[in-house]
């Protein structure tokens, strides 16, 4: 196998125009070019982001991690083999911290995406391949995306709580058509809300999705299923959310609508939605250490309960929930955790609980298409990336295009469960 000839980092912007971490390790095969994403709902339990403070970019800055790379990393990389394990537990051991804080999580996820490059190019193979060896994927599988295509919460200015409406065309022959349909549902809620509110409404978020000037939980779903109804799609596409309830937690009460919910009426509204409307999967539907409260809305609902702050992609924190028997999908965001190494573990964990595995985008992107290739490779059978807008988010999207066209491995709508 080639060796690291070089480490080189820069900082780069992202799509919200936010300072981010890119790094191009060298080797005998060629410079493998990574950058990193950044969320904007971020848990407590997550890997820390390092940011420089300061005036340069209001204190986004993010020079600290990337000298972390060139003055740190680099030297003690060089002439090592670009063994993904190997490179990534070094760089946990030098960092020498439980979040990652003392090098960065970006810097550190920078350096272990390039070498995951470099690892394929070393063997020979495309991306999604190497990482479904590394995970120990016998079959790829092309994922079904969950479009978010009407934002609220900390995505959106409006006064809706939820902070995610989603379409998962789960019924669509192959991940091509799968885009077409997000696509024209996209266009058709586009025009519907133009009709409705104006051109102020089809203003997009930092995801692609609107942010229409709507306040009940129940409109949303309205619309889209109307857009859904009105192009024949209603049998081919399931409805997906994120609550992301920690932004409406306070004290063990949860605030929606200017109403007050305990845990137990929370969950009575979410049986509410499931049997009102076609909807697949719920991401955080409560507070992030709210451990109990998801295994009882798990056991209750026949519906996909995803973990996305409950769990962070930290191993500890995925098997105490299955432990717990807290949901039945993890979110997989490999900026969570920090490394390549540790977000295989957490996604090797949920699949052999019988969990599903969702890989998921930041609302902070970059045209890095990575996740396409690992949702894909560990055959996770979901993605979500966005809407079927902006470059960053079709990025992913495009590049699973030509994968299925490259592999012709099947669409993992046909075989997906939800509960």
């Amino acid at each position: 196998m080639s060796k690291i000839i070089a480490v080189h980092a820069r900082q780069i912007l992202d799509s919200r125009g936010n300072p981010t971490v890119e790094c191009e390790l060298k080797t005998s095969d060629g410079i493998f070019r990574a950058s990193v994403p950044s969320g904007a709902s971020t848990g407590v339990h997550e890997a820390l982001e390092l940011r420089d403070g300061g005036t340069a970019f209001l204190g986004k800055g993010v020079q600290r991690a990337v000298k972390n790379i060139n003055l740190v990393l680099a030297k003690k990389l060089k002439g090592r083999k670009p063994v993904q394990e190997e490179i990534d537990n070094l760089m946990i051991k030098l960092d020498g911290t439980k979040n990652k804080s003392r090098l960065g999580a970006n810097a550190i996820l920078a350096v272990s995406m390039a070498t995951a490059r470099a690892g394929a190019a070393a063997q020979g193979m495309p991306l999604y391949e190497y990482l479904g060896r590394l995970s120990g994927t016998k079959k790829f599988m092309l994922p079904v995306p969950a479009f978010n295509i009407i934002n609220g919460g900390k995505h959106a200015g409006n006064k809706l709580d939820i902070q995610e409406y989603m379409i998962m065309p789960v019924g669509a022959k192959n991940f091509a058509e799968a885009l077409q349909i997000g696509s024209e549902i996209y266009q058709v809620l586009k025009k519907n809300l133009e009709n409705h509110f104006g051109k102020t409404a089809i203003n997009v978020g930092d995801e692609g999705g609107f942010a229409p000037p709507l306040t009940c939980i129940e409109e949303p779903f309205d619309y889209i299923t109307d857009a859904i109804n009105k192009l024949g799609y209603w049998k081919k596409v399931k409805l997906a959310i994120d609550c992301a309830a920690t932004t409406f937690w306070k004290d063990g009460v949860y605030y929606i609508e200017g109403q007050e919910y305990r845990p137990d009426t929370l969950a009575d509204k979410y049986e509410e939605l499931v049997n009102a409307y076609p909807l697949a999967s719920i991401e955080d539907p409560f507070y992030e250490e709210d451990f109990d409260g998801f295994a009882r809305l798990t056991k209750r609902l026949s519906t996909q309960i995803v973990g996305d702050d409950l769990l962070a992609t930290n191993p500890k924190r995925v098997q105490k929930a299955i432990a717990q028997k807290s949901c039945n999908c993890l979110l997989l965001k490999i900026n969570q955790i920090g490394t390549i190494t540790e977000a295989l573990q957490s996604a090797q964990l949920a699949k052999k609980a019988g969990w599903n595995v969702m890989v998921s985008h930041r609302s902070g992107e970059t045209q890095d298409c990575f996740i396409a290739d690992l949702a894909v490779g560990i055959a996770s059978g979901q993605i979500k990336a966005g809407a079927p807008c902006r470059g960053e988010r079709l990025a992913k999207y495009n590049q699973l295009l030509r994968i299925e066209e490259e592999t012709g491995a099947p669409y993992a709508g046909k075989t997906i469960r939800f509960a």
